[in-house]
């Protein structure tokens, strides 16, 4: 029995087979350094890397495609834009949905910068409003760090809104997308974001080990990691110009070219047409395992706009438990336990056994969520 893989908001699988063919091609035909030759096979590499900063620009209406530094994954660039940018002293507002890629660097910076953190809280479903944000405000609040949305939950938040309170206030806005790049439509220009934090693996299609963070002009942090650009090579210290100053040591050449051509794939099918794809799976997920007793489904109500995500609990059963009887039972692969995010499992209420989280992807079909729900509906009746 084929695996029926519903984890795509950790990594994205399958892959459009031309991601795989871009990476085998990139090995074979030109895996040198970029940026760190003049040969021919550099060139090319260095090529590959423009190509997908040009394709990643389009997708998020960047001006320009150097403002894009590539990294590891989302946590390198929340990392990257947090410890970069926010100083001594100075108070910072996030939500209480936040990943630990923002909530683990922030406390960091509370012991090491004496920085001070405002978590707001939204309601059981994730939710939040404008004013929840306004509220939150002081003349020392220098950065606003926001989920687009919930990893754990699915809800999304009023990006927009809290771009147009930040350019009123004065406040740079830090958005992670890891939930998002390429099933929302983001506008960093129109949203007011000043940096965007994504995820190269799961809804961009691309390989593990890739990711970027779009840096806005105007601002100028300081890099995380120092070292070799091919650039500026006779300067101690870390070159100014860009992406060059971000990027320290070899990049992951081959895992760029497989994400430009996921990048590719996403801007040919439509941001707005995948959305609804994953909507229209997500509802009859929601509604299927909505009728089965003793299973109660986190997040925004049937109906509401939200990501692919479906998380749930059946009655007092463990979450790790119910994932591994999906998994060896079914053949269906789900995530259990608490999503690196537990402050969202205490707006929920559930820290005590955490909740099953369901994420369908581009290539979900309507039968595999059909299969979800018949397995659901047989493990709950032992504990009903």
């Amino acid at each position: 029995m084929a695996v029926i893989y519903l984890d795509h908001a950790a990594s994205s699988w399958p892959k459009p087979p031309k991601v795989m063919e871009a990476m085998v091609q990139s090995i074979e035909q030109f895996g040198a350094n970029p940026g760190r030759g003049s040969h021919e096979m550099a060139v090319k590499a260095s090529r590959v890397l423009f190509e997908g900063r040009k394709s990643l620009a389009k997708l998020f209406k960047i001006k320009n495609p150097n403002d894009i530094a590539f990294t590891l994954n989302t946590t390198m660039s929340l990392n990257m834009a947090i410890k970069g940018f926010v100083k001594p002293g100075e108070h910072v507002i996030c939500t209480a949905v936040e990943h630990n890629s923002v909530r683990r660097p922030l406390e960091y910076l509370k012991r090491t910068r004496d920085i001070k953190v405002t978590y707001i809280e939204t309601n059981p479903k994730g939710e939040l409003t404008i004013d929840d944000v306004a509220r939150a405000v002081t003349s020392e609040t220098k950065l606003i760090v926001c989920t687009h949305s919930s990893n754990m939950l699915g809800s999304i938040l009023p990006v927009a809104e809290i771009g147009q309170l930040c350019r009123d206030k004065g406040i740079k806005l830090l958005v992670d997308a890891a939930q998002t790049a390429g099933t929302l439509p983001i506008d960093v220009g129109l949203m007011g974001i000043h940096m965007l934090a994504f995820p190269g693996h799961k809804a961009l299609l691309g390989p593990q080990g890739t990711g970027g963070l779009y840096i806005h002009p105007d601002i100028d942090l300081e890099p995380l990691m120092h070292g070799g650009t091919g650039s500026q090579s006779e300067a101690i210290e870390q070159p100014t110009v860009r992406p060059d100053r971000y990027e320290a040591g070899t990049p992951n050449t081959v895992g760029i070219a497989g994400l430009t051509e996921g990048v590719k794939f996403v801007l040919q099918e439509g941001v707005e047409q995948i959305h609804l794809k994953e909507w229209a799976l997500t509802q009859r997920m929601m509604e299927g395992l909505m009728g089965v007793t003793g299973v109660t489904v986190l997040g925004p109500d049937l109906g509401q706009n939200k990501t692919g995500i479906v998380s749930f609990t059946i009655a007092d059963a463990d979450s790790s438990e119910v994932a591994f009887v999906l998994d060896q039972s079914f053949q269906i692969a789900v995530r259990a336990g608490y999503h690196c995010t537990p402050l969202a499992h205490e707006m929920a209420g559930t820290m005590a056994r955490g909740a099953v989280r369901a994420s369908v992807g581009y290539f979900t079909t309507e039968a595999e969520v059909e299969q979800l729900i018949h397995a659901v509906r047989e493990i709950a009746a032992h504990y009903t």
